[in-house]
Parts: structure tokens; C-alpha cells; sequence
């Protein structure tokens, strides 16, 4: 393992220094605000906007005709898809969702704009969402019947996973500046992905993309949000084409709740057939994974992940797996950090602790029994993936000696018996990392070195982590080396920072071109010399690992406590151990908040009833309880760095660690499933549900 090396960033973002999108804006840049669809589902019957034209410093105000002209948004068709939602730039006559953009006002002031989008007068006759299948898939393998007839036990749960509010720290941001000498845009844009922001705003535009630079210098915090463009951030660019002015738009934290991209929302039901020895013969899952009013570029993701992921890292006869994504009322879905993988992580977690409280056996005990067995790895999983490298057994192992789990079950046992509700919990998970190619450039002159790299960062660190790489690569100090990256303008095309993807795939990319540029120095060539690659992997990376956690529920408030936690993880060859450990915990809490708080709530109009943090509860550093970390490193053989994701980790292990942990407090009073999140209003009426006759 390297050695730790403080972020290159830290300094810049300590002293206030970061330059955001909403940073960028020139003096003089005209402002864009939106009128919003107030209701549900249903048709626009009247959209007056000629007092909002007619308003003070208002340039413009536009309409779903006005734009009804551009392209549509591409979408990652991972699972067999029919018609796809269409994407609106200005939604009408027909609109989805509350808050999609139905007209928009650009006006020589942010005030003038927002003042305008009041004076608009809209009505809408209200419609049901309809019912309809958008996409599927299943899987099958073995023979599934023989394998639930021949079941000493089958155990069956549901997993309910509440829609969530990624709500990075920077809103959606956009500023367009035209350039009229050369006729182009340079896009300031707080993006995961630039190049494809890039390419997605030509095919929609149908514009040459050389006339679009974009830029996303510094991005504070997407977590799959901001993995695709939006309708707002579209219609400014075109709008700072047709006018040829400099326009921006930056969303506010209601219109984040409103229309920004929502993760989860995911049901699952599952059965395991287990013979009476304890091995897992079957296993039947059927996932529906909402789908908004129209889809984000990997907007299929999480349903497909959610399927794919079954039956984790066990060796199970026979599946059988079925996933659909299926028209939903509320916001838009998309991936959210994890993406699928908590969903499946759940449902099949959830299964094992069943089966073990059925047959009376150690939760562990059964895992280790049925876990995958180094030696089995390389191995083709029944929906077609191939789990690379690990000791999945040793993760599980290393867990109970670090948290000295024997010990933890007596405390358990005791306590129980002085009448406390107190459980543990453990998880065992993958994580796949992603898979395809990413771009490297590396430029090495006497004595210093520029990193161009097609990967992106949002507050990652991952500046840091490429200098190290080319450091070691190229012998030279770290500080002697410049990386530079989110801007279409300097770097050569990539993905951007999706699914765990930028050390294993990014950072093999700078390794690649290092040890290209490394090779033709020693030979001789003259400086300054470049290098140039296009690195893809041999397939996914799996990330794995074990997570435990002990919880206490106050029988009189149902007031949870989570006393203690430990966590194992593998993420192959460790680059720098402090991003990795940070990257554990910001995961570990934004499972924790699934888990314990976080939920997006609509009435049964369709109205957006957790729209501020007023009404949305997120986790704050006084709820997340202290982590006891510990890592393991098998190096992937997938990529050039060995490396494996991490990234997702935390949000994939938490869940089902902490619902378990929760469960089985309960359990001496009968409770055999809970509903996420667990707050103390849900598990007091559990409590008193399991209590009949006791005063309330």
C-alpha cells in the first residue's frame, strides 16, 4: 500500500478559493429563471406569460413550442427498453411530474426573472400518471421449480427502499458564455461528465460540437446526480446561442428538491430455498424500480443493477430474476451513489438472516458456509457477470476478529435478558466498479510533467491520486507534476466519474500513458515529449467486503442507537489509504441516512411534501456514529493499477447491515421485518404493534 499524501486541493477549498459554476458568471450575463408545473401529472390548458413578457428587463419568455425542435437526451439502454419517456426541454401540452419546467423567462437580472415567473398564469387539468412497463429483463439459470421443491425452508421478504434527495452541497449550476468572434460557447457546468455534457448538447442542438467547450473546474458533490444534463441546463445554452448573449441559471435548493434527479424508490421481493444442511439451493427475486417523467442518460441503471447484482457473492443452484422499470408518479429517477447495488445488497442480506434465524443458526456461520471460496474466483455469476478476484470468506472472518464478535454476541445476550432491545447486524457486499475505457495524455518535459486525463473530480481528491501515480511512474516528485482534468477544452475524451470508475479505469489510463512516456524517454527521444492513450479494461473490478454493526432501540421512544460499527473493505491496490478512508465513511453515511432518516415524500396529488430540509431530514455529524475501519487488498486483475471501487461501498453495506442490526433487536418481540428508513416514529409502532393490550 502507498504511502498517505495530503490533497493538492485542500489549501484551495480551505481558504474559499474554489471556482464553482455559479462562480464564472461576467458582468452583464443575462439571467434564466423557470416556471414550474404545480401539479402532479396532466395538460397545460392555459399558459399566459404576456405580463411576464411585458415585465421590466425581461428579454424573453419561452415555451415548450419554442423548443419543441431539439433533440432528445440518449439513454444507456442496459436493460431491453420500448418507448421512452420524451424529453422535454419545456414540458407541455403534457407534463409528468410537479416542478418539470413547463416556460422559461431570461431577463437582464436574476430578480427581474424570478419576479416574471410569478406574473405567469398557468393552468392544468390533473391526470394520473399512466401505468406502464418502460424497460425489463430477467435471468434464469439451473432449474428453479426442482430447486424450491427439494427446500427444507424457504424464506421470503419485501424490501422497500425510500425515494432519496442526493442533495450535493453546489446545486445544479450552468453558465453559457458566447464567444461572437468564433461563434461557439464556452459551458461552465457542474457535471460528472463533460465530454459527454459536451456531446449530449450537440445531438440535442444539433450543433457542431467543436462549438462547445465545457468546463467543470470544480464540482462540489454530484453522487450520480449530476451524471446527466437536465432540461434547464439545455434550454440555457440553446438560449445563449439564439440570443448570442452570455446567459446562467443556477438552481436554488427548493428547485433541487423539485426536479434534480431522485436515487432509490426501488421495491424487491425475494424467496431462498435452503436444504436442511444450510445451503442455499434457489433463489426467486422481482424488482420494479420507478421511473420519472423522462429518463437520464443511465436512468435505467438502477433497475438493472438491482437485478445484475443477484445473488451477490454466494454460490447459489438455481435463480430465477426478474427486473422492470416501470412508469411512476413523483420526480425524476436516476443513479444516486450505488445505484442499484444497496437494492440488491438488501434483499439478498436480508434473505440469509432470515434463513439463518430459521434454522437456528449463526448469521455469519451461514454466510461463511455459502460464500464463494477464493479459489472459485475467477467466476461467471448467473446473470452473466464475472466476479474477478477476492477472499470473500476472509472479509467475513476479519470482521469478527476485529470486532470481536463473539464477545459482542454475549454483551448481546446479556442485555437481553435484563430486558434492553439491543441487536447486531452484518452485511456482506459487492461492488462492481465500472467498465470501459477512460483517456490519458501525459506531456514530459526536464524535470515536470502535465496530466491530461478524461476522468473528472467532484471533490474526490483525485488530482492527488494521479500525481501519485504518475510520480511513481515517471520518478518524479509529485509536487513537479500538474494534472489537469473537466475541462473538454485541455483533455482528450473520457467518461467522467461514474460507478467507481476513475482510479481503476481513470488511473490505469495515467499509469498506461506514464509508463509509455517513461519507456520513450529511456530510449532516447527529445523533450518535450507526449504520450497519448485510450485505456480500456478487461471487465468490471469487484469490490467486496463485510460490515457489522450493534444497535440499541428505546422500547418507550423507539429512539435507535447505533453503538458501534465495523467495517471491512477490498479495494484491490490501495493508491492513497486517507481518500480511501473517506470515501468509506461519506458512503457509510449516506447508507446511514437511507437507513435511519432520509425520505422523499408525495401526497396523493402528487405534491412534493419534504421540499426543504425543513421537511427532509439528512444525516449531520452528531447522528453518524464513530466507524472502526479495516481494509484488505487483493489486486484486480481488470485493470493495470489492480485497483477496485470504493466509492459506493459504504451506501451498499450500511443499509442492510444497520436493517438487520435493527431487526434483530426486535426480534424477541416477534418483529421479523421492518421498512426503511427506520425512524423512531416507524419502530415505536412497531414496538406497540408487537405489544397488544400494553397502554400507549
Amino acid at each position: 500500500m502507498l504511502s498517505n499524501t495530503p490533497n493538492r486541493e485542500s489549501p484551495t477549498f480551505l481558504k474559499g478559493q474554489g471556482r464553482y459554476a455559479a462562480d464564472v458568471a461576467p458582468r452583464g450575463a443575462l439571467h434564466v429563471a423557470f416556471v414550474r408545473n404545480p401539479v402532479g401529472a396532466g395538460k397545460i390548458v392555459e399558459l399566459d406569460t404576456s405580463l411576464a413578457a411585458a415585465a421590466p428587463d425581461v428579454l424573453g419568455v419561452y415555451r415548450a413550442d419554442d423548443v419543441a425542435h431539439l433533440g432528445e437526451l440518449s439513454v444507456n439502454q442496459v436493460i431491453p427498453a420500448g418507448a421512452l419517456p420524451r424529453y422535454p426541454v419545456l414540458a407541455g401540452p403534457d407534463v409528468g411530474a410537479v416542478g418539470q419546467p413547463i416556460a422559461a423567462v431570461v431577463a437582464r437580472t436574476a430578480m427581474a426573472a424570478a419576479d416574471a415567473v410569478e406574473q405567469v398564469i398557468v393552468e392544468i387539468d390533473e391526470l394520473a400518471v399512466p401505468d406502464e412497463e418502460i424497460a425489463a429483463q430477467s435471468w434464469s439459470d439451473g432449474d428453479i421449480d426442482a430447486a424450491f421443491t427439494a427446500a427444507a425452508l424457504v424464506v421470503e421478504t419485501t424490501i422497500t427502499h425510500p425515494r432519496l434527495a442526493p442533495s450535493p452541497m453546489e446545486p445544479r449550476a450552468v453558465c453559457a458564455a458566447f464567444d461572437p468572434a468564433t461563434d461557439s460557447l464556452t459551458v461552465w457546468q457542474s457535471t460528472q461528465t463533460p465530454h459527454r455534457s459536451r456531446s449530449e448538447l450537440a445531438a440535442i442542438l444539433n450543433v457542431d460540437a467543436r462549438r462547445i467547450r465545457v468546463i467543470a473546474q470544480h464540482v462540489g458533490g454530484a453522487f450520480g446526480m449530476k451524471g446527466s444534463i437536465y432540461p434547464e441546463e439545455v434550454f440555457v445554452v440553446w438560449a445563449a446561442l439564439q440570443l448570442r448573449q452570455t446567459l446562467v441559471w443556477t438552481a436554488s435548493r427548493s428547485e433541487e428538491f423539485l426536479s434534480a434527479t431522485q436515487g432509490r424508490g426501488i421495491q424487491s421481493e425475494g424467496a431462498l430455498a435452503v436444504d436442511a444442511a444450510g445451503e442455499f439451493l434457489g433463489l426467486r427475486a422481482r424488482i420494479v424500480a420507478p421511473i420519472g417523467p423522462w429518463v437520464p442518460n443511465s436512468g435505467l441503471i438502477p433497475a438493472w443493477n438491482a437485478g445484475r447484482m443477484l445473488p451477490s457473492g454466494y454460490a447459489v443452484g438455481a435463480v430465477d430474476i426478474e427486473t422492470r422499470a416501470v412508469r411512476a408518479s413523483g420526480g425524476i429517477t436516476g443513479i444516486y451513489r450505488g445505484a442499484g447495488r444497496p437494492e440488491a445488497n438488501c434483499l439478498m442480506e436480508r434473505l440469509v438472516d432470515k434463513a439463518a434465524r430459521a434454522l437456528n443458526v449463526d448469521p455469519v456461520r451461514l454466510r461463511l458456509q455459502n460464500l464463494l471460496s477464493a479459489e472459485a474466483l475467477p467466476r461467471q455469476t448467473p446473470t452473466g457477470n464475472l466476479l474477478d478476484s477476492g477472499d470473500y470468506s476472509g472479509a467475513l472472518c476479519m470482521m469478527m476478529q476485529q470486532a470481536g464478535y463473539a464477545d459482542l454476541i454475549r454483551q448481546r445476550d446479556a442485555r437481553r435478558a435484563q430486558g434492553a432491545l439491543v441487536g447486531l447486524g452484518v452485511a456482506f457486499y459487492l461492488e462492481p466498479s465500472g467498465e470501459g475505457w477512460e483517456s490519458a495524455r501525459v506531456t514530459l518535459s526536464d524535470g515536470n510533467a502535465v496530466i491530461a486525463s478524461g476522468s473528472s473530480s467532484q471533490g474526490h481528491g483525485r488530482e492527488t491520486t494521479y500525481a501519485k501515480i504518475a510520480s511513481g511512474a515517471l520518478e518524479l516528485p509529485a509536487d513537479a507534476i500538474e494534472v489537469v482534468m473537466g475541462d473538454t477544452g485541455l483533455t482528450p475524451a473520457g467518461i467522467g466519474a461514474l460507478a467507481s470508475r476513475a482510479t481503476a479505469i481513470g488511473g490505469s489510463a495515467v499509469l498506461d500513458a506514464c509508463q509509455q512516456a517513461a519507456a520513450a524517454r529511456a530510449a532516447g527521444a527529445d523533450l518535450p515529449l507526449t504520450a497519448e492513450v485510450v485505456y480500456c479494461n478487461k471487465g468490471q473490478a469487484w469490490g467486496y467486503g463485510a460490515y457489522l454493526v450493534m444497535l440499541s432501540i428505546c422500547a418507550e421512544t423507539g429512539q435507535p442507537t447505533i453503538e458501534a460499527v465495523t467495517c471491512v473493505d477490498d479495494a484491490g491496490r490501495i493508491i492513497n489509504d486517507a481518500q480511501v478512508q473517506g470515501q468509506i465513511i461519506g458512503g457509510f453515511t449516506q447508507g446511514f441516512g437511507e437507513a435511519m432518516m432520509e425520505r422523499v415524500v408525495y401526497d396523493a396529488d402528487g405534491q412534493l411534501l419534504t421540499g426543504s430540509f425543513m421537511d427532509y431530514a439528512m444525516p449531520r455529524a452528531a447522528d453518524v456514529p464513530p466507524l472502526d475501519i479495516h481494509k484488505m487488498q487483493t489486486p484486480s486483475p481488470t485493470n493495470l493499477l489492480g485497483a477496485k471501487g470504493v466509492g459506493e461501498a459504504g451506501t451498499i453495506g450500511a443499509p442492510a447491515a444497520i436493517l438487520n442490526a435493527a431487526i434483530d433487536a426486535l426480534s424477541p418481540l416477534g418483529i421479523e421485518d421492518l421498512t426503511m428508513p427506520l425512524t423512531p416514529h416507524r419502530l415505536w409502532d412497531a414496538i406497540q404493534d408487537a405489544m397488544p393490550g400494553e397502554a400507549t
